[in-house]
């Protein structure tokens, strides 16, 4: 499968023991991305000042990202990028927990609880287009005794 990692960084947290296609990270730091062993390529952007991936449509099997969701300040369009790129069929992967840089977190992430963020992640999807309805699993390691960690995906219509 061909991966694009949005909002990525110095790490992906891909298995890594599963055979990957091309995986690209897009992110903000070139000396971060330059450091993810995982990617293949890499190409830096802020996707709040210009949220148009610069790939071709139908270039990815699966597009993730990795606890950052809450940064995005232009989500609806990022979401739609997302849609776009992934093959028909393709996956888009969510995932968050409650841990965040409260001074870069949009406004409406800090005055919600952790499951109205799967719902605000359900939302991007199915307002966004392009989409099936999103499922969601809680994968905390330890629930009610340890941080969340919750994976919301939609397959691409």
């Amino acid at each position: 499968s061909d991966v694009l990692d949005i909002c990525s960084s110095w790490v992906s947290h891909f298995p890594e023991d599963v055979k990957l296609g091309k995986t690209v990270g897009l992110g903000m730091n070139r000396e971060e991305l330059a450091r993810n062993k995982q990617l293949t390529d890499y190409v830096v952007q802020n996707l709040n000042v210009n949220p148009v991936f610069p790939f071709k449509e139908n270039s990815f099997d699966v597009v993730t990202c990795v606890v950052s969701v809450d940064y995005l300040t232009r989500p609806l369009e990022v979401f739609s990028e997302i849609s776009r790129v992934l093959r028909p069929g393709g996956t888009a992967i969510i995932s968050q927990s409650n841990r965040c840089f409260p001074t870069k977190a949009i406004n409406i992430w800090l005055n919600t609880n952790d499951i109205q963020h799967v719902f605000i992640i359900g939302a991007y999807f199915h307002y966004s287009g392009g989409f099936k309805p999103a499922d969601s699993i809680d994968i905390s390691p330890n629930p009610g005794f340890s941080d969340p960690m919750f994976i919301i995906r939609a397959d691409a219509k």
